[in-house]
């Protein structure tokens, strides 16, 4: 398999039967096996690979000959739009569908920044994600107009790079020096970040900060 080529076949062929190869990624067995299911109806679409875990997106897409990945955003071991960088990353070619319970603001921008090619909420009609699954194989963009509003309407992150990293960092309670320590930074640091995230985020504290920031999608 080359990291160069589109899917993992690179001509955008689906294998002999002429199937769409999926890889679906979804943490919750019931929802996940929903989908396989409904996509699994279409006769053009076949599911070949289904994770569990974010962590294991890039191996399964490595074992399968797969066109286009599904990926649900919240996620153990890494989240959706992190497992879409790492793939589009190996395969540039290989179409990637962010799904999404949360109309979070960020989330669309993250998720189009990290390679996706459509963004849609998991409820979606199961037509409208195979017919999603189709067109974006087919070079297109597809993103729910609702999501694309909110996303409009919530602005860009004000964040940095670093300043996303210590708050989410920070979200399990760490001290400053227990984050300068994982982070490989001064505690002065750790605190000029972290006091610089709660005015821009014009909150009151730390947690306050995590829990906008997620709410807005940003981290």
């Amino acid at each position: 398999m080359s990291s160069g080529n589109g899917g993992n076949s690179g001509n955008g062929d689906s294998g002999a039967d002429g199937a769409i190869k999926v890889l679906l990624a979804e943490d919750q067995s019931m929802v996940r096996e929903a989908l396989a299911a409904l996509l699994g109806l279409e006769p053009d679409i076949e599911v070949v690979a289904q994770v569990a875990r974010g962590d294991e997106v890039l191996a399964a897409a490595r074992a399968q000959d797969v066109d286009v990945a599904l990926l649900d955003i919240e996620m153990p071991g890494m989240t959706g739009i992190e497992a879409a960088a790492e793939l589009h990353a190996a395969f540039p070619g290989l179409k990637v569908v962010v799904l999404t319970t949360f109309g979070r603001p960020g989330y669309l921008r993250s998720a189009m920044e990290a390679g996706a090619s459509a963004f849609l909420v998991k409820d979606a009609p199961a037509a409208q994600l195979a017919e999603a699954v189709r067109k974006v194989l087919a070079g297109e963009r597809v993103i729910d107009p609702t999501l694309a509003a909110a996303a409009l309407a919530g602005g860009a992150n004000p964040l940095t790079d670093r300043e996303r990293e210590i708050l989410r960092a920070a979200a399990d309670g760490a001290t400053n020096a227990e984050l300068a320590a994982a982070l490989h930074l001064s505690q002065g640091t750790v605190r000029n970040y972290l006091s610089t995230a709660i005015q821009k985020l014009a909150v009151r504290n730390r947690a306050e900060a995590v829990r906008v920031a997620r709410d807005k999608g940003w981290l």
